[in-house]
């Protein structure tokens, strides 16, 4: 079954991608949770439309989005962790920690899964993650893993 993704689905693909599909996995779940739908010739057509309009919306948001990386290039994130003696911390920094920090701290709201760290952060100190907002806009986030 050939369908048109709606959204960016990991391992599946990408938004606005023509794939196939198991029939299954398609009229069971991508189609009922509005993921997806049957690559037809009215929804191609429609397609290009889809396209053309998410393009438009994403250019209306890249002053946002420029905005939002000047703001981050000058800030310090702190995260508390609870860690030893010895300054490794009980688990491990995320990216969804670092979005909850980036809210509280700065008010920037930003999806989880565009935050990706260089390295795992176990210890306490300064690291540094990539935030990827657009394709023509990615901003480094810098942070502080403290002691709480």
């Amino acid at each position: 079954m050939d369908i048109i993704l709606l959204k960016d689905i990991e391992k599946v693909g990408a938004k606005h991608q023509v794939i196939a599909v198991k029939d299954g996995f398609g009229r069971n779940f991508l189609i009922p949770q509005k993921m997806a739908i049957i690559a037809n010739k009215s929804n191609m057509a429609r397609l290009s439309e889809l396209k053309r309009q998410e393009e438009a919306r994403e250019a209306k948001m890249i002053g946002t989005y420029q905005a939002i990386a000047e703001r981050l290039s000058s800030a310090v994130l702190r995260i508390g962790a609870k860690s030893g003696t010895s300054g490794k911390i009980f688990g491990s920094v995320t990216n969804v920690q670092i979005g909850q920090a980036m809210k509280e701290q700065l008010d920037i709201d930003v999806e989880r899964r565009k935050i990706a760290l260089r390295d795992e952060v176990k210890e306490l100190g300064k690291y540094i993650a990539d935030l990827h907002l657009h394709k023509d806009v990615e901003a480094t986030i810098n942070f502080e893993v403290v002691s709480e």
